[in-house]
Protein backbone atom coordinates (compact mmCIF):
# COMPACT_ATOMS: atom_id res chain seq x y z
CA UNK A 1 0.00 0.00 0.00
CA UNK A 2 1.27 3.47 -0.86
CA UNK A 3 2.17 6.07 1.73
CA UNK A 4 1.13 9.69 1.85
CA UNK A 5 4.01 11.69 3.36
CA UNK A 6 3.24 14.80 5.42
CA UNK A 7 6.55 15.87 6.88
CA UNK A 8 10.05 14.97 7.99
CA UNK A 9 11.19 15.41 11.58
CA UNK A 10 13.98 14.41 13.87
CA UNK A 11 13.64 10.93 15.34
CA UNK A 12 13.24 12.43 18.82
CA UNK A 13 10.25 14.60 17.89
CA UNK A 14 7.33 13.84 20.30
CA UNK A 15 5.04 12.84 17.40
CA UNK A 16 1.78 13.34 19.28
CA UNK A 17 -0.28 11.68 16.57
CA UNK A 18 -2.84 9.79 18.65
CA UNK A 19 -6.31 10.16 17.20
CA UNK A 20 -5.12 11.61 13.89
CA UNK A 21 -6.26 9.93 10.70
CA UNK A 22 -4.89 10.81 7.33
CA UNK A 23 -6.01 11.79 3.87
CA UNK A 24 -8.13 9.76 1.49
CA UNK A 25 -11.65 8.35 1.39
CA UNK A 26 -10.67 5.57 3.82
CA UNK A 27 -8.38 7.40 6.27
CA UNK A 28 -5.66 5.42 8.01
CA UNK A 29 -3.93 6.38 11.27
CA UNK A 30 -1.07 8.83 10.92
CA UNK A 31 2.21 7.14 11.90
CA UNK A 32 5.95 7.44 11.50
CA UNK A 33 8.63 5.71 9.45
CA UNK A 34 12.10 6.05 10.96
CA UNK A 35 15.58 5.67 9.54
CA UNK A 36 18.62 6.71 11.53
CA UNK A 37 18.16 10.17 13.11
CA UNK A 38 15.07 11.04 11.04
CA UNK A 39 11.39 10.17 10.86
CA UNK A 40 8.80 10.69 8.15
CA UNK A 41 5.20 11.24 9.19
CA UNK A 42 2.92 9.21 6.92
CA UNK A 43 -0.41 7.48 6.50
CA UNK A 44 -1.43 4.61 4.25
CA UNK A 45 -3.44 5.44 1.12
CA UNK A 46 -5.00 3.16 -1.46
CA UNK A 47 -5.94 5.75 -4.07
CA UNK A 48 -4.75 8.87 -5.83
CA UNK A 49 -5.01 11.76 -3.38
CA UNK A 50 -6.57 14.91 -4.80
CA UNK A 51 -6.68 18.36 -3.19
CA UNK A 52 -10.18 18.09 -1.78
CA UNK A 53 -11.17 20.34 1.08
CA UNK A 54 -11.11 17.67 3.76
CA UNK A 55 -7.75 16.30 2.67
CA UNK A 56 -6.20 19.76 2.55
CA UNK A 57 -7.47 20.37 6.08
CA UNK A 58 -6.09 17.04 7.28
CA UNK A 59 -2.71 17.76 5.73
CA UNK A 60 -2.57 21.12 7.52
CA UNK A 61 -3.81 19.68 10.81
CA UNK A 62 -0.97 17.17 10.85
CA UNK A 63 1.56 19.95 10.18
CA UNK A 64 0.14 22.13 12.95
CA UNK A 65 0.15 19.25 15.44
CA UNK A 66 3.79 18.49 14.68
CA UNK A 67 4.84 22.13 14.61
CA UNK A 68 3.42 22.74 18.10
CA UNK A 69 6.07 20.46 19.64
CA UNK A 70 9.28 20.83 17.63
CA UNK A 71 10.81 21.78 14.31
CA UNK A 72 9.38 20.09 11.23
CA UNK A 73 10.08 19.97 7.50
CA UNK A 74 6.59 20.18 5.97
CA UNK A 75 6.01 18.66 2.56
CA UNK A 76 3.64 20.27 0.11
CA UNK A 77 0.29 18.58 -0.34
CA UNK A 78 0.29 15.49 -2.55
CA UNK A 79 3.61 13.72 -1.92
CA UNK A 80 3.15 9.93 -2.16
CA UNK A 81 5.75 7.14 -1.82
CA UNK A 82 5.29 3.52 -2.82
CA UNK A 83 6.10 1.91 0.55
CA UNK A 84 7.97 2.21 3.86
CA UNK A 85 11.23 1.01 2.34
CA UNK A 86 11.27 3.81 -0.23
CA UNK A 87 10.67 6.40 2.50
CA UNK A 88 13.42 4.94 4.68
CA UNK A 89 15.83 4.98 1.75
CA UNK A 90 15.03 8.63 1.04
CA UNK A 91 15.67 9.50 4.67
CA UNK A 92 19.01 7.71 4.61
CA UNK A 93 20.13 9.14 1.27
CA UNK A 94 19.28 12.73 2.19
CA UNK A 95 19.98 12.65 5.92
CA UNK A 96 22.67 15.34 5.95
CA UNK A 97 20.53 17.81 4.02
CA UNK A 98 17.39 17.16 6.07
CA UNK A 99 19.26 17.50 9.35
CA UNK A 100 20.88 20.76 8.21
CA UNK A 101 17.49 22.17 7.24
CA UNK A 102 15.97 21.10 10.56
CA UNK A 103 18.73 22.97 12.38
CA UNK A 104 18.21 26.04 10.19
CA UNK A 105 14.45 26.14 10.81
CA UNK A 106 14.58 25.24 14.49
CA UNK A 107 12.76 27.75 16.69
CA UNK A 108 11.03 29.52 13.79
CA UNK A 109 7.67 29.74 12.08
CA UNK A 110 6.59 31.14 8.73
CA UNK A 111 4.41 34.22 8.34
CA UNK A 112 2.82 35.48 5.13
CA UNK A 113 2.40 39.20 4.55
CA UNK A 114 0.27 40.48 1.68
CA UNK A 115 -0.92 43.92 0.70
CA UNK A 116 -3.55 45.02 -1.80
CA UNK A 117 -5.21 48.25 -2.84
CA UNK A 118 -8.58 48.14 -1.09
CA UNK A 119 -9.85 51.58 -2.14
CA UNK A 120 -8.83 52.38 -5.72
CA UNK A 121 -10.92 55.56 -5.77
CA UNK A 122 -8.94 56.95 -2.84
CA UNK A 123 -5.66 56.20 -4.60
CA UNK A 124 -6.90 57.89 -7.76
CA UNK A 125 -7.86 60.99 -5.77
CA UNK A 126 -4.40 61.07 -4.23
CA UNK A 127 -2.72 60.80 -7.62
CA UNK A 128 -4.84 63.57 -9.11
CA UNK A 129 -4.08 65.72 -6.10
CA UNK A 130 -0.33 65.08 -6.15
CA UNK A 131 0.36 65.01 -9.92
CA UNK A 132 -0.10 68.30 -11.79
CA UNK A 133 0.13 66.51 -15.16
CA UNK A 134 -2.54 63.96 -14.29
CA UNK A 135 -4.73 66.64 -12.80
CA UNK A 136 -4.42 68.78 -15.93
CA UNK A 137 -5.41 65.90 -18.22
CA UNK A 138 -8.35 65.03 -15.99
CA UNK A 139 -9.55 68.63 -16.00
CA UNK A 140 -9.38 68.80 -19.79
CA UNK A 141 -11.47 65.63 -20.07
CA UNK A 142 -14.02 66.85 -17.54
CA UNK A 143 -14.12 70.21 -19.29
CA UNK A 144 -15.32 68.59 -22.50
CA UNK A 145 -12.10 68.26 -24.52
CA UNK A 146 -12.92 65.70 -27.24
CA UNK A 147 -9.33 64.68 -28.00
CA UNK A 148 -9.60 60.85 -28.11
CA UNK A 149 -6.02 60.47 -26.89
CA UNK A 150 -6.64 62.16 -23.56
CA UNK A 151 -8.34 59.25 -21.72
CA UNK A 152 -5.63 56.87 -22.91
CA UNK A 153 -2.85 59.23 -21.87
CA UNK A 154 -4.45 59.78 -18.46
CA UNK A 155 -4.97 56.04 -17.96
CA UNK A 156 -1.33 55.27 -18.79
CA UNK A 157 -0.10 58.06 -16.52
CA UNK A 158 -2.23 56.90 -13.60
CA UNK A 159 -1.21 53.26 -14.14
CA UNK A 160 2.48 54.20 -14.02
CA UNK A 161 1.94 56.24 -10.88
CA UNK A 162 -0.01 53.42 -9.21
CA UNK A 163 2.77 50.94 -10.01
CA UNK A 164 5.48 53.26 -8.73
CA UNK A 165 3.64 53.98 -5.51
CA UNK A 166 2.86 50.34 -4.86
CA UNK A 167 6.44 49.26 -5.61
CA UNK A 168 7.77 51.91 -3.25
CA UNK A 169 5.31 50.96 -0.51
CA UNK A 170 6.04 47.24 -0.91
CA UNK A 171 9.79 47.83 -0.68
CA UNK A 172 9.33 49.94 2.43
CA UNK A 173 7.16 47.32 4.12
CA UNK A 174 9.67 44.58 3.36
CA UNK A 175 12.56 46.59 4.75
CA UNK A 176 10.59 47.43 7.91
CA UNK A 177 9.84 43.77 8.64
CA UNK A 178 13.13 42.13 7.67
CA UNK A 179 14.88 42.88 10.99
CA UNK A 180 12.49 40.47 12.71
CA UNK A 181 13.09 37.56 10.32
CA UNK A 182 15.88 35.06 9.93
CA UNK A 183 15.10 34.61 6.23
CA UNK A 184 12.56 35.90 3.74
CA UNK A 185 11.14 35.11 0.31
CA UNK A 186 9.33 37.55 -1.97
CA UNK A 187 7.16 36.21 -4.78
CA UNK A 188 5.36 37.88 -7.66
CA UNK A 189 1.99 38.89 -6.22
CA UNK A 190 -1.33 37.86 -7.72
CA UNK A 191 -3.84 40.60 -8.43
CA UNK A 192 -5.11 42.49 -6.53
CA UNK A 193 -2.10 42.10 -4.24
CA UNK A 194 1.05 44.12 -4.82
CA UNK A 195 3.08 42.43 -2.05
CA UNK A 196 3.56 38.70 -1.39
CA UNK A 197 6.16 38.15 1.30
CA UNK A 198 7.06 35.11 3.40
CA UNK A 199 9.14 35.55 6.53
CA UNK A 200 10.89 33.00 8.73
CA UNK A 201 10.46 34.52 12.17
CA UNK A 202 12.19 33.16 15.30
CA UNK A 203 9.81 32.49 18.17
CA UNK A 204 11.65 34.97 20.38
CA UNK A 205 11.00 37.73 17.82
CA UNK A 206 7.33 36.93 17.36
CA UNK A 207 5.89 39.62 19.66
CA UNK A 208 8.11 42.36 18.24
CA UNK A 209 7.29 41.25 14.70
CA UNK A 210 3.53 41.30 15.34
CA UNK A 211 3.81 44.72 16.97
CA UNK A 212 5.77 46.04 13.98
CA UNK A 213 3.17 44.71 11.56
CA UNK A 214 0.34 46.28 13.56
CA UNK A 215 2.17 49.61 13.66
CA UNK A 216 2.73 49.56 9.89
CA UNK A 217 -0.93 48.72 9.29
CA UNK A 218 -1.93 51.81 11.29
CA UNK A 219 0.49 54.04 9.40
CA UNK A 220 -0.46 53.00 5.87
CA UNK A 221 -2.73 55.42 4.06
CA UNK A 222 -4.63 55.25 0.82
CA UNK A 223 -7.03 52.36 1.41
CA UNK A 224 -4.42 49.60 1.56
CA UNK A 225 -5.34 46.18 2.99
CA UNK A 226 -2.25 44.88 4.84
CA UNK A 227 -2.76 41.22 5.82
CA UNK A 228 -0.81 38.82 8.00
CA UNK A 229 -1.18 35.04 8.19
CA UNK A 230 0.68 32.82 10.64
CA UNK A 231 2.33 31.19 12.41
CA UNK A 232 2.52 28.54 9.70
CA UNK A 233 4.73 25.54 8.94
CA UNK A 234 7.81 26.81 7.09
CA UNK A 235 6.88 25.55 3.61
CA UNK A 236 8.67 28.40 1.86
CA UNK A 237 12.00 27.67 3.51
CA UNK A 238 12.34 23.89 3.17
Amino acid sequence: MALYVYAITGKDHPHRLDGLTGVGSEPSPVRTVTAGPLSAVVSDVSEEVKPKRRDLQVHQEVQQRLMADAVVLPLQFGYVATDDAVVQQALEDNADGYLATLRRLDGCAEYHVRASQEDEEELLRQILQDSPDARALNERIRGGDQDPQLPLALGEMVAREVQERQDTLAAGLVQALLPYAREHVTRPPSSPDFLNLSLLVPHESKDDFLAAHASLARQIEGGVDFRLTGPLPPYSFV
